[in-house]
């Protein structure tokens, strides 16, 4: 059961157990907001055709945010009084997310958020959203030991402006610092090309130089800093985060400027089948076919592992319930995935600590 709901449809509620997930099914991250929904929709078929959880079915309802704030949070209002969702899932973006946590929709209700993609620090605090993929702290801290085997301990930080900024760099900072890292400089990525030429230009003019630059953005963003860094003469490498998706930095990007960039993984790769995760996601493409309307990715992965610890708490509910989810999220201690594992510690909401890098070569090729 896989239903995509638009913005002017009408909702009803579906027969079974509805996984709700207000997302970009458009707009500039329509491909990994339709990717992230189509790597849920792959593990709920595959429980589904089993019998699904306590003889019931699965579903997906999605409704399309544009990535837009105030749409994230009115269409969640409409998602619940609607859909009367168990659980959401797979939300998009800082402000999205931090919109959401203003309005107080959630507040007073037992519903928990599995998954989403932010590096919102005020997330963090709030006991009701779960990540199933490692955070920024631990992304930040997997580029610094790398780079510090390496001899390069001089970091430049470039973020989208943010209302979290100042606790932004200080988390970037704390993250690094084990490593014997530090930031040299950091600068704030406004939209456009004329804040990425400005930014490019800090980036020089600071007396410090950076050897490599951590970057904190969207993929369009990423794109556009890495496009103008490099035709500036930059050359120091660039470690960006999972937000930014290296599928379509390929697209965008000419070898030439890719070459040298590196993006923090958060799941295992879609593409290899090193181990039972990755062949149950295979196998599952496999069987979905043609029926898929984005290709594989990242993004596809992480929907998928993020069903799958959906699905856990589900069956550990007596009955499904929204309060029995929540209650069975915080019992998942040391969950394995298939060589992937999920687990929730007494006051954290971060699941996984699982970090790869992802490194272009002078070749394009992207090697782990």
């Amino acid at each position: 059961m896989a239903l995509l709901w638009g913005s002017a449809a009408m909702l009803a509620q579906a027969s079974g157990w509805t996984v709700g997930q207000v997302a970009p099914m458009s707009g500039a991250d329509a491909t990994q907001g339709r990717a992230y929904a189509q790597g849920m929709r792959l593990y709920f078929d595959q429980v589904n055709k089993a019998g699904g959880v306590q003889g019931q079915p699965v579903g997906l309802a999605v409704i399309d945010d544009v990535g837009h704030p105030e749409e994230t949070v009115a269409k969640t209002r409409k998602l619940l009084s609607e859909a009367k969702p168990v659980v959401l899932a797979g939300y998009f973006g800082n402000r999205n997310l931090s919109a959401l946590l203003e309005s107080k929709v959630l507040d007073g209700s037992s519903l928990s958020l599995v998954g989403y993609q932010s590096t919102d620090t005020n997330v963090l605090a709030s006991p009701q959203i779960f990540a199933t993929r490692a955070g920024l702290a631990e992304q930040m801290s997997k580029i610094a030991a790398h780079l510090t085997t390496v001899g390069i301990t001089r970091l430049a930080l470039v973020y989208e402006d943010r209302p979290d900024s100042k606790a932004l760099v200080e988390l970037v900072s704390k993250s690094i610092s084990p490593s014997g890292a530090k930031l040299v400089s950091s600068a704030l990525l406004g939209k456009g090309k004329a804040s990425s030429d400005k930014v490019v230009e800090d980036l020089r003019a600071a007396k410090t130089a950076a050897q490599a630059v951590l970057l904190v953005a969207s993929s369009p963003s990423t794109a556009a800093f890495v496009e103008a860094y490099r035709m500036d003469g930059g050359t120091a490498q660039v470690y960006a985060t999972a937000e930014a998706d290296i599928e379509q930095l390929a697209k965008r990007l000419p070898v030439e400027y890719m070459s040298g960039l590196s993006i923090a993984q958060v799941v295992p790769s879609p593409y290899k089948v090193s181990a039972k995760l990755n062949k149950e996601f295979r196998d599952a493409v496999t069987a979905a076919g043609k029926s898929m309307d984005v290709p594989v990715s990242f993004a596809m992965m992480e929907g998928y592992v993020n069903a799958k610890v959906i699905v856990e708490a589900m069956r550990r509910s007596q009955p499904v319930s929204a309060e029995k989810v929540s209650a069975a999220l915080r019992g998942l201690d040391t969950y394995d995935l298939g060589g992937y594992w999920v687990g929730f510690k007494p006051g954290s909401q971060v699941g996984s600590k699982y970090v790869d890098l992802s490194i272009v070569n002078a070749s394009g090729r992207v090697t782990q």
